[in-house]
């Protein structure tokens, strides 16, 4: 498997050449076709139906040092931000995408990664994804008055980055045990605050010993293969349409960078159990039954496991707020939006006094009332 770090890592974007200038052809939002940015020329990309298969986990792993499904790609150290940026071997100079600063290749690192499969193309253009962002900032509660005039002056700096996944199917078998409760009730007397005795109804719980074994089918469980996007971040861009996937192609990549992947694919899947653990969870109470349950212990079987190394599309970009960078990103699919933010004390202060004074007026109303 590749070199793996901790750093953030990207591909500087391909450029395919305009056949009638020979200027750089980029890949337009929402069409099929490749824009020639001087000569307005427009390259149509045929688009084959795509028949998307999955590729056996195990298999793979074991016979990765002989597969031809791989790419070799060149990694340097940005000096002004420090993230790893990759380029193609035959690359001996590029931006780097985090922060614009130029790069050089002296002493790159060498790597063999696995190569995307599918894809899905950009489809929300920069000037949507624009719009999107300032709405998302104008709706941020508890956001300092200032924000938006910062946040207007990043959408200038929009960059179109293909961010890798995975993607893995599995068969799951689960032994469990635990135990069921099941509820009943009882009356019992008391006395109230004026001493007279009164009768209520209370609830108790019997508990009996549970176990058994359940099994669950789970399909493009999604797992971001990049350091550089928080998990929090990556799952609230979700759902991606993945029925939408179509086979690799660089002419949809001209004109944006394509981030390498620093999970690999077996720690990706161990990413992809803990997303399953949640649903697996759920079935075993259902099994268990009762009116309560408590799970002792789960122990998981997973078999018939597959995956896919796909690039989904994001418009992302920062800015800077107080000395502190924010980061955010547009789904170039939907136009959901997530990012960093900052929090206006102030506000969240006023707003906390202005509370407890509404509850002091209610509590000065009620015992008036009595």
């Amino acid at each position: 498997m590749s070199n793996e770090t901790s750093e953030k890592t990207a591909e500087t974007g391909n450029f395919i050449k305009c056949k009638d200038c020979g200027a750089n052809l980029k890949f337009a939002p929402g069409t099929q076709s490749l824009t020639c940015e001087y000569c307005n020329a427009k390259n149509d990309i045929e688009v084959k139906e795509t028949l998307v298969q999955e590729t056996d986990f195990e298999k793979f792993l074991n016979e990765q040092a002989h597969t031809e499904e791989k790419h070799e790609v060149s990694t340097v150290k940005c000096t002004n931000c420090g993230a790893a940026t990759t380029l193609k071997p035959n690359i001996t100079s590029g931006a780097c995408p985090y922060c614009d600063t130029p790069l050089v290749i002296k002493d790159a690192t060498t790597s063999n990664l696995i190569k995307p499969k599918y894809v899905l193309p950009f489809k929300i253009e920069r000037k949507k994804a624009n719009e999107e962002f300032v709405k998302w900032v104008g709706g941020l509660w508890f956001a300092p008055n200032d924000l938006k005039k910062y946040a207007q002056e990043s959408v200038e700096k929009l960059n179109g980055l293909y961010m890798p996944y995975w993607t893995y199917d599995t068969d799951t078998t689960s032994a469990y045990t635990g135990m069921r409760g099941e509820h009943y009730y009882v009356t019992e007397t008391y006395r109230d605050s004026k001493g007279e005795s009164q009768t209520r109804e209370v609830q108790k719980t019997r508990w009996y010993p549970a176990s058994g074994t359940v099994s669950n089918q789970f399909d493009d469980v999604l797992i971001c293969a990049s350091k550089s996007l928080p998990e929090k971040i990556s799952r609230d861009l979700e759902p991606w349409d993945l029925e939408a996937l179509i086979a690799h192609d660089d002419r949809f990549l001209s004109g944006f960078v394509t981030e390498s992947y620093q999970v690999d694919l077996r720690s990706g899947f161990e990413g992809a159990k803990q997303v399953m653990a949640p649903t697996i969870r759920t079935t075993v109470c259902n099994d268990i039954g009762g009116d309560v349950q408590q799970v002792t212990s789960i122990n998981s079987d997973y078999k018939n496991i597959t995956f896919k190394h796909i690039l989904l599309p994001l418009w992302i970009s920062a800015y800077k707020y107080n000395s502190k960078v924010y980061r955010f990103m547009v789904n170039a699919r939907t136009g959901e939006v997530q990012g960093e933010r900052p929090w206006s004390t102030v506000k969240i202060v006023l707003c906390a006094v202005a509370a407890i004074i509404v509850g002091v007026g209610i509590w000065y109303f009620v015992s008036q009332m009595k």
